[in-house]
């Protein structure tokens, strides 16, 4: 598409205002769109993400006397400073500050467990194989902490789950 201004160069950036039910739009190249168009972006800088994410973080967290403590053990970082920085700094302070993060990432992506994709036609046995994977490891963890009637429970399911695994092979 070419740009709607000078007809020249290819249209790189895509506005679309609504206003009082009025659609205008407009497609230009990205000179017209620094050069000639009024519009609200700083084209100059970058989007940050950083600021995006600690801009959720202060819209969704209630701000309180345990979040100014919060510090991070290995490197020093406040909840405060992670909050304005929109960055960690250190492989700790996710751990450090996971129940601040757990309520938002799980707002943002509807779950706090990573799934990744997935294709359509393996689906069900890559699900069954990650399940099967976490059964195993809850049970090693249930045996190892004595609860053996949470043990039991942990190997019928992880029985069933590989039963499962079997008929979809066949």
């Amino acid at each position: 598409m070419r740009c709607e201004s000078c007809g020249k160069n290819e249209a790189k950036f895509h506005y679309t205002k609504i206003f009082n039910g009025n659609i205008e739009e407009k497609h230009l190249c990205e000179s017209c769109a620094v050069n000639d168009y009024d519009f609200d972006f700083d084209f100059e800088n970058h989007f940050s993400m950083n600021k995006l994410f600690t801009g959720l973080i202060d819209s969704s967290v209630e701000n309180n006397k345990e979040e100014i403590n919060l510090k991070c053990e290995k490197c020093g970082q406040t909840y405060s400073e992670f909050k304005s920085k929109g960055k960690f700094g250190c492989d700790e302070c996710y751990i450090t500050f996971k129940d601040k993060l757990d309520p938002l990432i799980k707002g943002l992506h509807g779950h706090n467990h990573h799934k990744g994709k997935i294709p359509k036609h393996s689906s069900n046995h890559i699900f069954l194989k990650r399940e099967k994977d976490i059964l195993k490891k809850d049970l090693e963890d249930a045996i190892k902490e004595e609860r053996f009637e949470k043990a039991a429970i942990l190997r019928d399911k992880l029985k069933g789950i590989s039963s499962k695994l079997e008929e979809i092979k066949e």
